[in-house]
C-alpha cells in the first residue's frame, strides 16, 4: 500500500480510501453488516487507514455501523472521516448539535478529517450566514476535529471562490477521466497544486461506470494489460493526477475489495502511452453517454417514488452498451419507479451534484424507454 504525505498536516494516510456510501445491502436494504465488516476488514488488513463516511450514508446507517466496526482498532491506527450535512443546518446551534450526534453515531471522541460536505454556491452562501467555519473551528480547538476540509459540487469558479476564502487543510473533488472538464476538473487539480493544498478524490471511477465497458472501448485496456481490470485503469488515472494524496473507493463487493487492493499494491502510475489510451478511451464514451448522473443518491427519495439513478443508470447503459433489450427489460421492472411517473416538482434537482436537469432527463428517459 501507498501511502502519501499531507505536507501542509504532516500526516500520511493510505492512498486507497474506504468510502462507506455503497456498502453491500440486504433485500430490505439494510446494510448487509457481516459482509460489510468483513470488506473493511480485509481493507484495514492490507493497509487501508482512511475511512470515509457521512451523515446521510446508507439513510443514516452508515456512520453508527462505522463506528462499531472500527471500535476494535487502536483509534490511532486509522483516519476517520466525516461530513456535516449543510442542509440540515439551519442556525448556528445546529451544527454543533449535528456534530455531537455524530459522534455519538460513531462512537468516538474525536473525527480527523471533517468535511463541509458537498459544497455549492448555495451552500457556501449558507456557509457564511450560520459561521460554520468558526463554529467547526471551536470543535477543532476543542480536540474534537483534527483537520477541516469540504467536498465540492460546482463550477470553477465557486470552487476557486472558496479556496481563497479560508486556510482549508484539504478538499474533496470528483476526479475521474471521464469528468476532468466539469466541476472543478483539471482546473481545480491544478489550482491545489500550485497552492499545496491536499485533494482527497472522489467518484474515481464514476460511480462504478468505468468498471464495465463496451467490448469494443474495453479492448482499447485489455489489448494493453490483459490482466488488469478497467477499474484499475480509472484509479491509476487519479492517482497520476497532481495533489492527489487519498482515492476514495465506494466499494460494494469482496471481490472489488481485492481488486482494489491488487491496483493498489504497489500503486504505479499511468505512463505516456497508458494517458494516450485512456483519452482515447474517454473520447469514445463522452460520445455515447446521456447524462452524467452518477448514482450518488443525493436527489433520493423523490415524493412521487421514481427511482432517479435507477432510470439513469438503465438510460445511460443502453446507450453505452448499445442493448435495448437488456436495459428496456430491467427498465420495466421498475414499474411505478419509472420516470414516467415523474410530476415535475423539481425537489430533486435542488440535491443534484451534478446539476443534471433531471426533470427534462426523466422525460427524455420515459420516451426512449417506451
Amino acid at each position: 500500500m501507498e501511502y502519501r504525505n499531507f505536507e501542509r498536516l504532516n500526516v500520511k494516510p493510505s492512498l486507497l480510501g474506504f468510502g462507506c456510501m455503497r456498502f453491500p445491502t440486504l433485500d430490505n436494504g439494510q446494510i448487509n453488516e457481516k459482509e460489510a465488516e468483513a470488506m473493511i476488514d480485509k481493507a484495514i488488513a492490507h493497509g487501508v487507514t482512511y475511512i470515509d463516511t457521512a451523515y446521510p450514508y446508507h439513510n443514516g446507517d452508515s456512520e453508527p455501523f462505522v463506528g462499531r466496526v472500527l471500535k476494535k482498532y487502536n483509534r490511532q491506527d486509522y483516519f476517520l472521516a466525516t461530513k456535516l450535512p449543510i442542509w440540515n443546518v439551519n442556525s448556528e446551534e445546529d451544527v454543533r448539535t449535528i456534530f455531537e450526534e455524530q459522534l455519538k453515531r460513531l462512537d468516538v471522541d474525536y473525527v480527523d478529517f471533517y468535511l463541509l460536505h458537498a459544497l455549492d454556491k448555495n451552500k457556501w452562501e449558507k456557509v457564511q450566514q450560520f459561521h460554520i467555519i468558526q463554529i467547526v473551528e471551536q470543535l477543532k480547538a476543542e480536540g474534537k476535529i483534527k483537520y477541516i476540509g469540504f467536498s465540492f459540487h460546482d463550477e470553477f469558479d465557486v470552487f476557486e471562490t472558496i479556496i481563497h476564502s479560508y486556510h482549508w487543510d484539504f478538499c474533496q473533488l470528483q476526479i475521474n477521466y471521464m469528468d476532468m472538464d466539469i466541476q472543478a476538473g483539471m482546473k481545480g487539480i491544478q489550482l491545489c497544486d500550485k497552492l499545496g493544498l491536499p485533494v482527497i478524490v472522489m467518484e474515481p471511477i464514476k460511480g462504478g461506470s468505468l468498471a464495465t465497458l463496451p467490448q469494443d472501448v474495453a479492448q482499447t485496456f485489455t489489448n494493453y494489460h490483459p490482466h488488469q481490470s478497467l477499474s484499475s485503469w480509472a484509479l491509476r488515472y487519479v492517482g497520476t493526477l497532481p495533489a492527489v494524496k487519498v482515492i476514495l473507493s465506494g466499494m460494494s463487493t469482496m471481490d472489488q475489495v481485492d481488486d482494489n487492493l491488487a491496483t493498489f499494491d504497489q500503486f504505479q502510475k499511468l505512463d505516456e502511452t497508458e494517458l494516450k489510451l485512456v483519452d482515447q478511451v474517454t473520447k469514445t464514451l463522452k460520445a455515447k453517454t446521456k447524462n452524467g448522473c452518477t448514482g450518488c443518491q443525493y436527489c433520493m427519495p423523490c415524493p412521487f417514488g421514481v427511482n432517479i439513478p435507477n432510470n439513469f443508470r438503465y438510460w445511460n447503459c443502453m446507450s453505452i452498451y448499445e442493448d435495448e433489450k437488456t436495459f428496456k427489460s430491467k427498465y420495466a421492472k421498475m414499474n411505478s419507479e419509472q420516470a414516467a411517473y415523474c410530476q415535475q416538482c423539481g425537489k430533486c434537482e435542488t440535491m443534484c451534484p451534478q446539476h443534471i436537469s433531471i426533470r427534462d432527463d426523466l422525460k427524455r428517459v420515459a420516451k426512449d424507454m417506451q
